[in-house]
């Protein structure tokens, strides 16, 4: 019989373990971390200053959370959460999250759950756009930021999966932007225009 090399992790390996998603409630059990971004929370995002400022500094509403399994963000595993976007616009710019480049380049997968949204890529250089409602997955290759933003007059929930040591540079997206804005147009349209800092 050959022997067989031990297998060498950073961090001890999780053990397999059931997930369970409740689509009602849009939770993950066992459950990890929750994140709540607020209005606050998205300083340089919106294109009105001013109006994100009022905003922020006025009712600060919680724009998005983030609900977690307990996968950690490390090398060889695939993390998951829950994503849910609050509606609403400010200064007629729809609610987005933050976004995001991996600075380990890899390849991501939202599934849409609930509402209707958009999933926004940036390369640097080309835009892409996916609408994005329940059953749709988005496939986001390597080296493409992304940012979800709801479009809908409802929360807008996705799962997304990932490699755990891709990481989250956020202010890539402060420097290079997104390429486009996503706005409610006339009688409710989405209106996408230049990002233009």
């Amino acid at each position: 019989m050959p022997t067989q090399t031990p297998r060498s992790y950073s961090v001890p390996p999780l053990r397999p373990l059931a997930i369970t998603f409740d689509p009602d409630a849009l939770t993950l059990t066992p459950e990890g971390p929750t994140l709540t971004r607020r209005m606050s929370d998205l300083e340089g995002l919106f294109a009105d200053g001013d109006a994100w400022h009022e905003a922020s500094t006025g009712e600060n509403p919680v724009v998005y959370t983030v609900t977690s399994s307990p996968v950690p963000e490390i090398n060889r595993e695939l993390p998951q959460s829950i994503t849910t976007i609050m509606p609403g616009t400010t200064a007629g710019e729809f609610w987005m999250t933050k976004g995001h480049q991996h600075p380990d380049a890899q390849g991501e997968i939202y599934l849409g759950l609930r509402g209707t949204g958009g999933l926004l890529m940036f390369d640097g250089t080309d835009t892409e756009w996916i609408d994005m409602k329940p059953g749709v997955i988005g496939y986001i290759p390597p080296g493409w930021a992304h940012r979800s933003i709801n479009t809908g007059d409802e929360p807008y929930a996705f799962l997304a999966v990932y490699p755990g040591g891709a990481g989250h540079d956020y202010g890539w997206v402060l420097e290079h932007g997104m390429g486009n804005r996503a706005y409610r147009g006339p009688g409710g349209t989405l209106e996408r225009r230049p990002y233009n800092g």
